[in-house]
């Protein structure tokens, strides 16, 4: 059984984001909350609040009730850019100097099954 999650519009630049994500994919979902939590990024608070997210929804479908937490693994997690705001600051001799603020897209899969391939 497959459960996922999505969070949108994170205020991290999607690089930063994907350094935390690579780090959990394909590990048991009690060993990627144990490593988010000490990880020391930026990235690594939302990642795992949508972790505990796709957890959630996992156990409240309706087939969970004879599944056990910790069989689950992060199936598949990917990062995707958002929009980017664009504010701009004074530049050398009168010009502007644009300051890209970047965002991303977090989607998770945690399952039940091992991961194929």
């Amino acid at each position: 059984m497959e459960a996922s999650a999505a969070v949108k519009y994170i205020r991290l630049s999607p690089r930063k984001v994907r350094q935390v994500t690579d780090l959990i994919r394909g590990k048991s979902v009690e060993e990627a909350i144990n490593l988010l939590h000490f990880t020391v990024k930026s990235g690594s608070a939302p990642v795992e609040k949508l972790l505990r997210s796709a957890m959630a929804n996992a156990m409240n479908k309706g087939e969970a009730a004879k599944l056990d937490p910790e069989d689950f693994i992060v199936k598949n997690i990917w990062v995707d850019k958002g929009p980017t705001m664009r504010r701009y600051r004074p530049g050398p001799r009168g010009g502007a100097s644009i300051i890209r603020k970047r965002s991303c897209h977090i989607t998770i899969v945690v399952s039940d099954q091992l991961v194929e391939g």
